[in-house]
């Protein structure tokens, strides 16, 4: 049984940077510029604004740990009580995270890579995960989802309820005592944290968020992202 959280419980945000970019050629995607700013800075002011969050964790490659500081001290973002080196997968930076966000009740996971986060998103995220224990956020898929026997070509296995199909996105929260205990239960690879927590029978509810709360993968993702970002700006 979940404990609920109230408002006096601590929430620490865990920004996961430190993947390998494979499909950016090569290039630590989250300090390329976007908009007039690295990546990874609109994705921490988000997180820096909100006030749902007392603190905050950045989870960095390895090699990039002392530049990952450097942006930190050089945009003072005053939240950031670390910057911890990642692992090689994503369940292992998330468990570096999760490691020096000790003193936290709650933790709020989020891919560092996602930088049109708003603090509102965050905050109505925290506040599902105040009200039933975990909370994630996602948006209701716009497309008919097939599953995908693979092959040359590959070929539709079945057709999913699309009414029922979700596109997981990040923050996601949880007791930090519950993440933990899903990470050591895991036996294999998840692609997000709201699967493992569900894989030990404990139930995440959704917050629906924007479908352009996307991730930077691709350059064109990159494109859209200044896009939209500069939209925000005229809307203001």
């Amino acid at each position: 049984m979940l404990a609920v959280m109230t408002d006096q419980d601590p929430v620490t945000a865990i920004i996961v940077a430190a993947g390998r970019s494979e499909r950016m050629g090569g290039a630590d995607k989250v300090f390329t510029p976007l908009a007039g700013r690295p990546l990874i800075a609109w994705t921490i002011a988000a997180f820096q604004k909100c006030d749902a969050i007392d603190a905050i964790i950045v989870v960095a490659a390895p090699g990039a740990v002392e530049r990952m500081r450097a942006l930190v001290s050089s945009w003072r973002f005053t939240k950031v009580r670390d910057v911890v080196a990642g692992g090689d997968a994503r369940q292992d930076s998330v468990r570096a995270g999760l490691d020096a966000a000790e003193g936290a009740a709650y933790v709020a996971v989020h891919d560092g890579a996602r930088p049109l986060i708003t603090p509102d998103q965050i905050a109505a995220c925290v506040a599902l995960a105040r009200s039933h224990g975990a909370a994630a956020c996602a948006a209701p898929a716009r497309d008919t989802i097939k599953e995908v026997d693979p092959g040359e070509p590959p070929a539709i296995a079945r057709t999913h309820a699309r009414a029922r199909a979700w596109l997981a996105q990040t923050p996601q929260v949880f007791a930090r005592e519950l993440l933990a205990r899903a990470h050591a239960a895991a036996n294999g690879p998840a692609t997000d944290d709201a699967a493992l927590v569900e894989a030990i029978g404990e139930r995440v509810v959704i917050c629906e968020a924007p479908y352009w709360n996307l991730k930077i993968t691709t350059t064109e993702d990159l494109t859209l992202a200044e896009a939209l970002i500069r939209r925000r700006f005229d809307q203001i």
